[in-house]
Parts: structure tokens; sequence; C-alpha cells
């Protein structure tokens, strides 16, 4: 067996998934590049979309995997741009329910008529895409599972 023949390493699979997460990446934000907003920030409005009016800096923060410190800092850029509004559950609460402006549901709309994934993606079948979906969802669990650091 050459070493085409071979399977890769953990550590070339490793290398191989970031090289294609962050290639497509590149391209989807290409393909934003006339609208004024960076790709993370595209998923934080899809996520407020997402969580309706449960979207709390919290819940977004757990959403997306993020300290609530960064969405915070985050949702003060989205609100200065136009995109959201942060709204005071109740007078005197200090807890902030984040919701999408007009303009933050048409950025979301261009978000999700992406050309870009739906081609990236199309070189799949669907039960290769739903086997990547499974594979994916299993390494994201696993390392969130993994909780000792040996080194």
């Amino acid at each position: 067996m050459n070493k085409m023949d071979s399977p890769a390493s953990v550590f070339e699979l490793w290398l191989l998934t970031g090289k294609a997460q962050h290639s497509i990446m590149l391209v989807r934000q290409r393909e934003i590049r006339k609208y004024p907003i960076p790709i993370h920030h595209s998923h934080i409005l899809y996520t407020i979309q997402a969580l309706g009016s449960k979207a709390t800096l919290f819940e977004v923060a757990k959403e997306v995997e993020r300290a609530v410190h960064v969405i915070s800092r985050q949702a003060v850029i989205l609100e200065g741009e136009g995109l959201i509004k942060r709204i005071r559950i109740s007078p005197s609460s200090k807890l902030l329910r984040l919701e999408l402006t007009k303009k933050g549901f048409d950025v979301i709309k261009v978000a999700k008529d992406s050309k870009s994934i739906a081609t990236i993606f199309s070189c799949l079948s669907k039960e290769e895409r739903e086997q990547l979906e499974s594979i994916s969802k299993k390494l994201l669990i696993q390392s969130k599972n993994y909780t000792s650091l040996e080194f």
C-alpha cells in the first residue's frame, strides 16, 4: 500500500479539516464582501434570528460557543451598524434581549442565499452530506467531552 492509498494520520485529518474549513470561509467572505459584515457577525445575526425571543447575550454566547463578554462587544458593534437592537428584559434588569432590525434581517437573507456554500457542498451526494454531518457532530461532541489535557 503506497502513501496515497493509506488512511491519513489523525494529524493529517485535523490539518485537512482545518484547511477545508478555512478555504470555505474565505470563499464565503469573498461572496459577501459587498456587504460590510464579517462572517462571524452574520453567524451571530443568524443565531439571534433562530433564538427569537430567547436571544439573550448568554443564549447567543452559548449557541456560538463564545464568552458572553465577546458577544456583548460584538452586539455593541452590530447595534452601532443598525443590525440589531439591545433591549432590556425589564426596566430594572441588566439582562439584555437581542433583536434583529430590518437591516439585520436583510443581511440574514443575503447570508442564507449563499451560492458559494451550495456550490461547494454540491460535490457531495445527499448521503455524503449526511455522513459529514454525523461525523462533524461526533467530533464536536468528543471535543466537548475532552476535559483532560495531557501534554
